[in-house]
């Protein structure tokens, strides 16, 4: 079997975030997932062991891995061993795809860019609205006005280094779409084209807590509806709003919903079409060592099966085993899968 694998994800540091985003599912105010989890583990803390990055980073060269990326849940720059993850990533030249929350914390977002941009393919910076009082609603204890000059100075950055080495680090800035955010794209579009973004990479709402369901388009066919209109807009917008050499703004994942799943009384369950943009080609490492298929919420993500932990488990091991090739040929049956909100069509 030819190896098709390109991207591990460790999630590095789940706990550490000094942020609550309301859809957050480990740092909510609504969450109580600590707690549970500590009630069914008896885990009090979840951080990744330094000392397994070099044999990951290893293992992940012998398979001709391209990206690794540090945790997605929590924020990965508080990690005691993230300078370590771009030292082993300059030294088995793979490249770092990161996600942070935007406040740059520890140290000067310049000496951050220097660690950063030479060894990174691509930066998701989490913006959720254009507007202060909308994006710091949703990114609880963030300040939009820091945020946006953190993104100015570390584009510079970029762009300067850019200049010397012809090195292209990409920075994306990424939201969940949600009902009381999208009605500002035009305006996200906007101001992503003045500070020289990129790309703007989305998702549809997890809906982990009550108090934000109201907040999801796929509610039902009206919401949907909306949804649409939003994404309509969002490509005018990217078409009139160009970066400062003329191109437009990427825009990822503003994908209508199609006129099935509008009608919902033809799709009751929201069963959902496309294919997996993860199997065999990304596999997710947690700081207790649980490999993963995907990157669907934890306890969902337990229905697909057992894959193994981490360091008992080798990932080349994991992609032979039985139960992950039962989950690729057969994922479109799995419940969680035919309700995934990740699929592409």
């Amino acid at each position: 079997m030819k190896n098709k694998l390109w991207r591990i994800t460790l999630d590095t540091n789940p706990e550490d975030c000094n942020l609550h985003c309301i859809m957050c599912e480990e740092h909510s105010e609504y969450s109580d997932f600590k707690q549970k989890l500590f009630q069914k583990t008896g885990l009090k803390r979840r951080v990744m062991p330094t000392e397994w990055l070099q044999p990951i980073f290893e293992q992940a060269q012998q398979l001709s891995v391209r990206e690794i990326i540090p945790s997605t849940m929590g924020e990965p720059l508080l990690y005691e061993g993230i300078e370590m993850i771009y030292s082993l990533a300059k030294k088995y030249d793979i490249k770092i795809n990161l996600t942070t929350n935007g406040t740059f914390p520890r140290k000067p977002i310049s000496e951050w860019a220097e660690i950063i941009v030479p060894q990174t393919s691509d930066i998701k910076i989490s913006l959720n609205g254009a507007k202060k009082e909308t994006s710091e609603q949703i990114m609880r204890g963030s300040k939009f006005d820091t945020q946006i000059e953190n993104i100015r100075q570390f584009v510079k950055f970029r762009n300067d280094y850019f200049q010397k080495t012809n090195y292209y680090c990409r920075v994306t800035l990424q939201l969940t779409f949600m009902r009381h955010n999208m009605p500002e794209i035009a305006e996200i579009v906007k101001l992503a084209s003045h500070l020289d973004i990129d790309r703007i990479k989305g998702h549809q709402l997890w809906t982990h807590f009550p108090e934000i369901e109201h907040l999801s388009f796929e509610t039902d066919a009206e919401s949907r509806q909306k949804w649409n209109e939003m994404v309509e807009i969002a490509h005018e917008a990217s078409e009139l709003f160009r970066k400062p050499n003329g191109k437009k703004v990427i825009l990822e994942n503003f994908n209508p919903f199609d006129i099935q799943s509008l009608r919902v009384s033809e799709n009751p369950e929201g069963l959902v079409s496309g294919e997996c943009p993860f199997l065999e080609k990304e596999l997710w490492i947690s700081a207790t060592g649980k490999i993963s298929p995907c990157c669907a919420p934890d306890a969902q993500r337990n229905t697909l099966g057992n894959f193994g932990n981490y360091p008992e488990t080798k990932l080349a091991e994991v992609l032979h085993s039985s139960v992950y090739r039962n989950l690729v040929a057969n994922y479109k049956t799995f419940d969680l899968c035919k309700m995934c909100k990740m699929r592409r069509p």
